[in-house]
């Protein structure tokens, strides 16, 4: 393939889901949905939540495929929305989060031991988290999002975005050291 064609291959998809070609909307659905599912299942810890979300957020996508002068603006738009979505569905459930003012003072553990754990053992341990620590752990380490943008998106204060996402941490390695001892640090 020329790089003419693949430059323009993916932008021509989009070009034929604004001509309004149903099998274009299914190569556009296919192409995301597996990574959109992902991302909200982080979120809200729900299958049948996950998939709606997914469904809204392309209904949502291809009602306006004239806002998107490319793929990469589809890819980073759609992205926004299933996190966006995500989080609506997770705010109604009374995401709770504790302030600092309840909180025990919480250092950044910049000293302790890396360690590589399995990836799997990982994600499943993620999904255990209280909604609140799953919700920032996806948003910061996943996602990659500041702790300023989690704030904005979850309307909380910056610092507790970071003490919770400390907590989150700390819970994540209990949940991963009980799973799997030998993760024990000494």
């Amino acid at each position: 393939m020329d790089t003419k064609q693949a430059n323009t291959g993916p932008d021509l998809l989009l070009e034929r889901c604004r001509n309004k070609e149903p099998k274009a909307y299914k190569e556009l659905y296919e192409l995301y949905a597996k990574a959109m599912f992902s991302i909200s299942m982080r979120i809200v810890n729900n299958r049948d939540e996950a998939e709606d979300i997914l469904q809204e957020s392309f209904l949502k996508a291809f009602k306006d495929m004239s806002r998107f002068p490319n793929r990469a603006a589809f890819g980073s738009w759609i992205k926004r929305v299933v996190i966006n979505h995500s989080l609506d569905v997770v705010r109604k459930q009374k995401l709770n989060f504790l302030s600092l003012d309840d909180a025990d003072h919480i250092e950044n553990d910049e000293s302790a031991e890396e360690i590589s754990y399995d990836a799997a053992m990982v994600s499943e341990c993620i999904q255990e988290l209280p909604q609140g620590y799953r919700v920032i752990i996806t948003l910061f380490l996943i996602e990659e999002y500041s702790h300023k943008e989690i704030a904005e998106m979850l309307k909380i204060s910056e610092s507790t975005s970071k003490s919770q996402y400390n907590r989150a941490k700390k819970k994540l390695i209990s949940l991963v050291q009980q799973k799997n001892p030998v993760y024990e640090q000494h």
